[in-house]
């Protein structure tokens, strides 16, 4: 059953992209726009007035999608909310292409024009942003997010909180460890070591 009301936990760019994203499907609750960055406090986000700091948001919420695109701050104020009892729902934006057969943890986010191959899975808090490929059998960490335009061939495998760059492809079967950053416009040909970045074609270490 859908909460009556929603708080989107962050007001920079990629809650406008959420909040968009929320009304082209017709979600049906009321939105509250919520950030712990006191200079927005009552600023205007696509009409909604943000409320600073968060726990002054929480009145009558009962879920929430954390609309960071930071992904170890997603983690965590997707852990703070929760351990509050609330629930995190996931945004899927309907002009997204997602195959009957994919999986979507809590928390997930979905942009326009992305595609979702069949049996892909994107665990909690994931970010898939506008005009990605997620190909068939790919598994996406929690907490990771694929930039606008980015490609995953079939069998990738994504850590948690892994930033792959926008424009960057990564090819068939190759697994990426936790914490990884793709430079924008990278091709990855293989295997990525945790906490590593890699930037270039071919994807380089660089440090």
């Amino acid at each position: 059953m859908m909460p009556d009301k929603v708080l989107v936990a962050g007001a920079g760019g990629h809650a406008k992209v959420v909040i968009d994203a929320m009304r082209s499907a017709g979600l049906p609750f009321e939105i509250v726009v919520a950030d712990d960055d006191g200079r927005k406090h009552d600023q205007a986000l696509l009409g909604y007035r943000v409320i600073t700091p968060l726990n002054n948001a929480l009145a009558g919420v009962g879920a929430f999608h954390v609309a960071i695109g930071d992904n170890a701050i997603r983690a965590r104020v997707t852990e703070y909310l929760t351990g509050l009892g609330l629930a995190p729902i996931s945004v899927l934006h309907p002009r997204a292409s997602i195959a009957a057969t994919v999986r979507i943890g809590n928390g997930a986010f979905v942009a326009a024009q992305s595609v979702l191959g069949p049996d892909a899975m994107l665990e909690t808090g994931c970010i898939v942003n506008h005009g990605t490929i997620v190909d068939h059998d790919c598994h996406v960490g929690a907490f990771s997010h694929i930039a606008p335009g980015a490609t995953l061939a079939g069998g990738v495998r994504i850590g948690t909180r892994v930033l792959v760059g926008a424009g960057a492809n990564i090819l068939p079967g190759v697994t990426i460890g936790d914490d990884c950053v793709v430079g924008a416009g990278a091709v990855v040909l293989n295997d990525l070591e945790a906490g590593s970045v890699h930037v270039g074609v071919p994807a380089r270490k660089f440090r």
